[in-house]
């Protein structure tokens, strides 16, 4: 099927195809060497796909990485009912596949990413009721999600929620946001040096907590010492923002612990940034 849709729409980047990657709202396909493939796999994904193909163009030039920027965009065919994009393939594996302790690498080379990202983002910015907004927003779907989770410390994980609910709230402007900040949307280079930043199907504009809610989602306490100074060196970050971001790794690693029980590498992000929000910082 995208093979066709390829060789249809757009022939000149027609080429062998080879699926990649299935995740929740998006599959994504190898298109010969130097393109992807991304579709929507159900219809809410679809907003989200759209919102990649109109602002990716305008991030690119905001970050210091690569990011998949659409070259061609298709429409709906035959038996494939939704709009979908031609990417440029970027190249390096995901970082979570590198091993934990090695992760400190790359944590200057985020925290400069998410320097970049968070500027203020027009009232245009694409919304999103589940990233960006205040951590109350989330409370009831948290509790939910922890009261079926299996933890060692489930009253611990509750303080760290109740403390993040308890910090005051982002008064700034919305800033742009990546607003899903775990290992699978971090692709690594063989320098062990951040590759590309991947998977804007949740992009927003917010409180910048939730990206930097990956100081728990990704990394280990050396690690995260590294991103948060680096990040502090080149951007204010008070501890409000920190408490909330902490929140935000909780919500983050709750929703993929409870829903990736036929995913091993999602399970483990999962399980990594629950058991990280619960040590000292």
């Amino acid at each position: 099927m995208v093979s066709s849709l390829v060789r249809t729409q757009h022939p000149t980047y027609a080429g062998p195809v080879r699926l990649v990657a299935n995740g929740w709202d998006n599959a994504v396909f190898r298109l010969g060497a130097s393109w992807s493939v991304r579709l929507p796999r159900r219809a809410v994904a679809v907003p989200l796909l759209v919102n990649e193909q109109r602002w990716l163009p305008r991030l690119a030039a905001l970050l210091p990485v690569p990011v998949p920027v659409p070259v061609a965009v298709g429409a709906p065919a035959g038996a494939y009912p939704w709009p979908w994009s031609i990417n440029s393939w970027l190249p390096g594996h995901p970082a979570g596949t590198v091993p934990v302790a090695r992760r400190g690498a790359f944590a200057a080379d985020l925290a400069r990413c998410f320097a970049s990202l968070h500027v203020p983002a027009p009232p245009s910015a694409p919304d999103n009721a589940f990233r960006g907004v205040p951590l109350a927003a989330r409370a009831a779907a948290v509790r939910d999600r922890l009261a079926t989770l299996a933890s060692p410390d489930p009253a611990g994980l509750h303080r760290v929620w109740s403390e993040a609910l308890a910090a005051p709230p982002w008064t700034g402007p919305p800033v742009w946001l990546h607003a899903d900040p775990h290992p699978a949307n971090l692709l690594v280079g063989d320098d062990g040096r951040l590759a590309a930043l991947i998977d804007f199907g949740d992009l927003t504009a917010g409180d910048p907590a939730t990206d930097l809610a990956a100081a728990w989602t990704v990394f280990d306490p050396p690690a995260r010492a590294a991103f948060r100074a680096a990040l502090s060196a080149l951007v204010p970050v008070d501890p409000a923002t920190w408490q909330r971001a902490r929140g935000w790794a909780l919500s983050i690693g709750a929703a993929i612990a409870a829903s990736s029980a036929d995913n091993p590498a999602m399970a483990a992000i999962g399980a990594h940034t629950l058991e990280q929000v619960l040590l000292p910082d």
